[in-house]
């Protein structure tokens, strides 16, 4: 057995957990420029969608109501303005409104490589803030004052051990 294989069988064996459970649980993600969540049921029915067309990143998408949210699947939000500069005929989304986003982001420890004793930065790398700090060589743990939630830690994460908690 090759090293990779290895590490591919013990990373699935923490991601095969109930995934369809977890999905219902999720609540939405919403892009960070809105001033009530209202607005959105309100407003974005009307709406083509442009906040997703003008998203750098690609992580705006629609749901089936219409109504944008985050997914940080593939990348992360770097504050750009561009899906508020879109939103300006039905003003849901408006760079006045600018927070970060409402999501505590955090390490499950149990997933964790790095927590279990085996060397992995991958989430350390891509965080633009520096946000992600160790503890020694095998415990990160992220620095809320230091976090946006932007995303980018998620989508690195080999056994999906950083999650979104609201």
């Amino acid at each position: 057995m090759e090293r990779r294989e290895l590490f591919s069988s013990l990373t699935s064996s923490f991601t095969k957990q109930s995934d369809s459970k977890e999905e219902s649980k999720r609540k939405v993600l919403r892009p960070p420029y809105f001033k009530e969540e209202s607005d959105f049921l309100k407003n974005c029915i009307n709406c083509d969608g442009k906040c997703s067309n003008f998203c750098e990143e690609h992580i705006i998408k629609i749901a089936q109501d219409k109504t944008p949210y985050l997914d940080f699947s593939n990348s992360g939000c770097t504050y750009c303005d561009e899906c508020a500069k879109a939103c300006d005929e039905y003003d849901v989304l408006n760079i006045e409104n600018k927070k970060l986003i409402n999501a505590v982001i955090s390490i499950n420890i149990v997933k964790c490589l790095s927590w279990n004793q085996t060397m992995c930065f991958s989430c350390k790398d891509p965080c633009l803030d520096d946000a992600i700090e160790f503890l020694g060589m095998f415990r990160p743990e992220i620095i809320s004052d230091k976090c946006t939630s932007c995303g980018f830690c998620i989508k690195s994460c080999p056994t999906n051990a950083i999650e979104i908690n609201f």
